[in-house]
């Protein structure tokens, strides 16, 4: 069986290092591995509308800022097809006919749903759209016969309840489509980056990420005025590292090299938190360190930005030709599923 990658953001505005670290760095690894045949990787426009129906001129023109940031970490159009989810219509039809199969409580019970329509504030008013996104994600995954999702763990619970449409459809109608797994980060750290305010999520709604296509000054800002253990006032206090943002950050991001090249005055991440926790080493530096850390890893996605910003009718020629790809691909699935539901009445 191949092995197929299916994955992608709703543009909703660009994209921040905790995209970064939960799925893009994990995407490009796999996509330079050789070990699969076929990557889709989507922009979830469709999905993005769900909350976003009065303003479709903002998802409009995040579209571009989306591609934007996954040419610049390094996705290669040659080697993933880049596609707006809206330009495959077969994606609607598939959702329709797995609606048939989800419960309504089924849908309530999902983790993912019921921590997103609490940020939103949908509790009184739920719009039908976003409350069947689990629905629309599984047919995203299963028409393209994707065997695989790198996502965040907050994402769990969609991978599973896609499992679950798939089981119940092959069941009902016979075997047709392909049961995904999903990919986590490698890096502990790396599972749900906190906010810069110290907030469990970093979000663009709530203002507290590091985007990354920010210029050296912001990012430098953003750092130094990060939350962090908020007991540990004076230099000489003990520090707690578990639960700091500024260590999470670290874990995800400093490689062995940052100490030689930034702070040669440690040999390890280790031998900072030793310090930091027992006491005697201050905010300030570790946030420089930070700063350096994040500079560094940040410097080539954002100049690979700007290359492509002067580049923008190309982007957009590969959108299109990667839209064209993907279409093709899903109305193959489309007709399978019809077939295996009976109602492709004048098939020949």
């Amino acid at each position: 069986m191949k092995k197929i990658i299916l994955t992608g953001d709703r543009p909703t505005g660009r994209l921040h290092v905790g995209h970064y670290v939960g799925s893009l760095r994990e995407r490009v690894r796999l996509q330079d591995s050789g070990e699969f045949d076929d990557i889709y990787i989507m922009i979830a426009d469709a999905q993005a509308l769900t909350d976003n129906a009065e303003h479709p001129e903002k998802v409009r023109q995040n579209i571009m800022q989306v591609a934007l940031d996954y040419l610049a970490v390094g996705l290669d159009p040659e080697k993933s097809v880049l596609f707006i989810q809206s330009t495959v219509p077969e994606l609607t039809e598939l959702t329709f006919y797995y609606m048939n199969l989800v419960t309504v409580s089924r849908v309530q019970r999902n983790p993912t749903v019921k921590a997103e329509i609490k940020q939103r504030g949908f509790e009184a008013s739920i719009p039908m759209g976003f409350f069947c996104y689990p629905v629309s994600q599984a047919a995203d995954i299963t028409a393209f016969h994707a065997t695989t999702v790198p996502a965040g763990e907050d994402q769990e619970p969609m991978i599973e309840q896609c499992r679950e449409i798939v089981r119940k459809f092959n069941a009902v109608y016979g075997k047709t489509l392909t049961e995904p797994e999903i990919v986590l980060p490698q890096n502990q750290a790396s599972m749900r980056l906190p906010g810069l305010d110290g907030k469990e999520k970093m979000s663009k709604s709530l203002g507290n990420c590091i985007y990354l296509s920010d210029e050296p000054d912001d990012i430098k800002k953003k750092v130094m005025s990060m939350y962090t253990d908020p007991n540990h006032l004076r230099v000489q206090d003990p520090g707690q590292v578990a639960g700091n943002p500024v260590f999470t950050y670290l874990d995800a991001f400093s490689e062995p090299g940052d100490f030689e090249a930034f702070w040669p005055d440690y040999a390890n991440l280790d031998e900072v938190k030793a310090h930091y926790q027992k006491g005697g080493l201050g905010d300030v530096k570790v946030k420089r360190f930070l700063n350096s850390v994040l500079q560094e890893r940040l410097r080539p996605i954002r100049e690979r930005r700007k290359a492509w910003e002067q580049r923008l009718p190309d982007v957009r020629d590969i959108l299109k030709v990667n839209c064209e790809k993907a279409e093709q691909v899903a109305a193959k699935t489309l007709d399978e599923v019809r077939h295996a539901m009976r109602i492709d009445y004048f098939a020949d």
